[in-house]
């Protein structure tokens, strides 16, 4: 038999939208947004680590979490 006519769906299966799967773990993600998106809140050189100002390894540390938080929540969704 050709291709089509065994893989044909009815009407409602091929106008019906994909299921998309809602996780809470989907929520880490907007951790570092919240984090990094008022810089008033961290806009200030004290406390220095490593000769750096705090404006600068606070952003820097959002880096290295984002990292962790997306390694987790693409290890949840795996599965």
């Amino acid at each position: 038999m050709d291709y089509a006519v065994q893989n044909m769906v009815d009407g409602s299966e091929a106008n019906s939208k994909p299921k998309r799967r809602r996780s809470p773990w989907v929520l880490l993600l907007v951790m570092p947004y919240l984090g990094l998106c008022f810089p008033r809140l961290y806009a200030h050189a004290t406390p220095e680590r490593w000769g750096f100002p705090y404006f600068y390894w606070y952003q820097f540390a959002w880096v290295i979490a984002t990292s962790a938080l997306l390694a987790i929540v693409y290890r949840k969704l795996k599965t």
